[in-house]
């Protein structure tokens, strides 16, 4: 039996939600006033055994109230109906004003920890939080469907970035700072020509960077080879300055010398612009820009010396880090770096291993850069490498009118997340059970997704003319409408996942690492990848898969399972749910095998993936890492590096971090004591509890849990 809900929306007949209901009335009423268990139980098998095709929920809870009745539970029967109309209430009020206040108070936790690049204490970041708590609570009550808005609050799925839905704005992107650099282009109503010196043009790239990062709410991504030809022409330019100079008086090495030495002063001050800039632009929202820089050297790439000079300095300064407040160099946020591997550089005697181990000897000392392997990335997306976007997804290849592969210059329309382990929660093992509640929890996927599609269908160019007017995506005219890059795949639209780990466990009882649970995960990750190819090729849109890279993600799923199903061996005891396909991180796997074994979930999740690995004391181990990094390039797409060495986020001090004689962490430096601005590695034993010096009443215990 389906049941026609007030919104339209047709589910399956759920006995329990009567009961439900009931039960919550009953227990608003005096006792001689309730009904018994039994009497609750026979009017929902009344309604179940009604046998229709199709049953309004109106024609539910009339039948419900009559029953009541008839036991002459006329008290009983006035609640149930009082109750009924609560809920609806509940889910049109307005949830805004205490979030708001509690932000403005600073008391909102959830807010602060969201985004560690957003101080809520800042009176810019505020007024965006402020936005999007109003933007959350339209698009809850108003914007979508009410099905859709319910099953985000039930951890069914989650609808992403609802704080920015109310506005007509997208994910990420892809910049195509080529065209901007190349032709030209316009911000704030002011003409900015194409640069002639290498400086300006790393001081243009990142103005627009900010200024594309001001008009979305996503990350943008940027190619640095499009840098190259600038370096060029400033060589060129400092060459015949000094040969017009010299006048014959000198040899060419001298010249050579001269005017490499003038160059490389100018490529420092170059990258170190857009460092500063990308760090200390704010954008509209209160934030530095979420930005990743693709390091990528293309062989028959005229300029690729060049781009290797800027790749370089890239690394060197990245390495040095910036310095804070104090004066002491940190680790900064942004930009992120993505760096290539391919047959020139991947530590097998080509002629760019250099960068390569500059690149590990970086991410010993500050985790980035990130690293693709071209050889990978070649056989998924039909020999194309090119940069994930901001948020890490990727596009599909999309070829022009031309018939030539274009990467740049597209964008993602927004993402859905399915929670996986819910659906074996629910299932109880049962694996038939599984595969139908999966479809049923898709198609409501589906109908998240299309809302975000639909919300761009029809917006004009003029909303942010740096983005569709002036060459960040698309070179259009005033008033006319994005619809032509919502369709055909130009763009790209997300079904994330969470919690494959769990999943399995649920269904298998046991690891998606072991044979039988491998087999089961392979084939749920290759049904989600054959739905979304459905999906576009039913409507033209560009539904990809997503293996969802959102670590709070897996904290509010898991919470609100635990809330509704309690605490769960193995699922939602740990208070979190493994990211997409991922191996668990309690359980004992070599970072090889790790890397080797999450390498055939990500040729499936096309849409964006990435794997990590943690390694204790990175800088202590270049030779792991070098290991590693050619292992990368071999057998994995996209990697990247996580550690556990002590770390103060206040004063950037990197060593190790002790417990000081009132039993707290204390940073030896800035006796920084708030853990939440440091990260200490959990040595010997492996505890992970944060407060575990106050277990005991003396300090004779406390110093024995130390020490242990």
């Amino acid at each position: 039996m389906q049941v026609i809900k007030r919104d339209g929306s047709i589910v399956e007949f759920d006995l329990n939600k009567i009961v439900v209901a009931i039960q919550k009335a009953n227990g608003s009423v005096d006792p001689e006033e309730r009904v018994t268990d039994e009497q609750i139980l026979e009017i929902a098998r009344f309604v179940e055994q009604k046998h229709r095709p199709r049953i309004l929920v109106e024609d539910i809870q009339d039948i419900v109230e009559q029953k009541l009745m008839e036991l002459d539970k006329y008290l009983l029967a006035k609640n149930y109906i009082i109750y009924r109309y609560t809920r609806a209430l509940v889910r049109k009020q307005n949830t805004t004003d205490e979030s708001i206040l509690s932000l403005l108070h600073n008391t909102n936790k959830d807010l602060a920890e969201e985004n560690s690049n957003k101080n809520t204490t800042i009176a810019a970041t505020q007024r965006d939080y402020i936005a999007g708590e109003v933007s959350r609570d339209l698009t809850r009550r108003i914007l979508l469907p009410e099905k859709i808005s319910k099953a985000h609050d039930e951890g069914i799925l989650h609808f992403h970035d609802a704080d920015y839905f109310v506005q007509p704005i997208f994910n990420c992107c892809l910049i195509n700072i080529s065209d901007m650099l190349d032709n030209g282009t316009v911000m704030n109503g002011k003409m900015i020509e194409s640069p002639k010196s290498f400086q300006v043009a790393c001081t243009v790239m990142t103005q627009i960077i900010a200024c594309v990062a001001s008009n979305q709410y996503g990350g943008q991504s940027v190619d640095i080879c499009h840098l190259g030809k600038y370096l060029r022409k400033l060589y060129e330019k400092f060459r015949r300055q000094i040969v017009k100079d010299c006048e014959g008086t000198v040899s060419e090495e001298v010249i050579e010398r001269l005017t490499m030495d003038r160059l490389n002063d100018e490529l420092r001050s170059g990258v170190q612009t857009i460092q500063y800039q990308i760090n200390t632009l704010m954008t509209t929202n209160g934030q530095s820009p979420f930005v990743t820089l693709f390091l990528n050297l293309q062989e028959g790439d005229p300029y690729i010396k060049e781009n290797a000079m800027i790749i370089e300095e890239i690394l060197r300064q990245r390495m040095e880090g910036i310095k804070n407040e104090k004066g002491v160099y940190v680790t900064p946020a942004f930009p992120k770096l993505v760096y290539v591997l391919d047959e020139h550089n991947n530590l097998s005697g080509g002629k760019y291993d250099y960068l390569t181990r500059l690149a590990v000897k970086c991410s010993a000392k500050r985790m980035y850069p990130d690293y693709i392997s071209a050889k990978w990335m070649r056989k998924t997306y039909e020999g194309n490498v090119f940069s994930p976007m901001g948020c890490r997804s990727f596009l599909s290849p999309w070829k022009d009118e031309k018939g030539e592969y274009k990467f740049e210059g597209r964008f993602n329309q927004g993402v859905v997340s399915i929670n996986l382990p819910q659906i074996g929660i629910l299932t109880r093992g049962d694996e038939e059970a599984f595969w139908k509640l999966l479809d049923e929890r898709l198609q409501l996927c589906f109908e998240a997704l299309m809302c975000r599609h639909e919300a761009l269908k029809g917006v004009l160019s003029d909303v942010s003319p740096v983005h569709w007017q002036y060459g960040a995506i698309a070179r259009m005219k005033p008033r006319q409408t994005l619809d032509t890059l919502l369709y055909g795949g130009y763009s790209s639209i997300s079904l994330g996942y969470i919690g494959i780990y769990e999943l399995t466990y649920l269904i298998k009882g046991c690891s998606h690492t072991q044979p039988e649970g491998e087999d089961f995960a392979l084939r749920v990750i290759k049904y989600l990848k054959a739905t979304v190819d459905r999906w576009r090729k039913e409507t033209n849109i560009g539904f990809a898969l997503y293996g969802t890279p959102a670590e709070s993600l897996c904290y509010r799923f898991a919470r609100i399972d635990k809330e509704r199903f309690g605490t769960i061996e193995n699922v939602t005891d740990k208070g979190y749910y493994t990211n997409s396909y991922h191996v668990d991180v309690r359980e004992e796997i070599d970072a090889f095998s790790k890397f080797r074994f999450e390498s055939q979930f990500q040729s499936i999740s096309t849409g964006g993936c990435i794997s990590y690995v943690e390694i204790p004391n990175m800088r202590n181990n270049l030779e792991a890492l070098e290991d590693l990094v050619r292992f990368i390039y071999d057998n994995i797409q996209y990697a990247e590096f996580n550690t556990k060495s002590d770390y103060c986020h206040v004063c950037g001090f990197d060593g190790e971090i002790l417990i000081n004689d009132d039993f707290e962490w204390e940073c030896p430096v800035c006796h920084n004591k708030d853990q939440k601005k440091m990260n200490v590695t959990r040595r010997t034993c492996g505890y992970l509890g944060e407060n575990f010096w106050n277990v005991g009443k003396t300090k004779e215990i406390k110093a024995r849990v130390l020490h242990l």
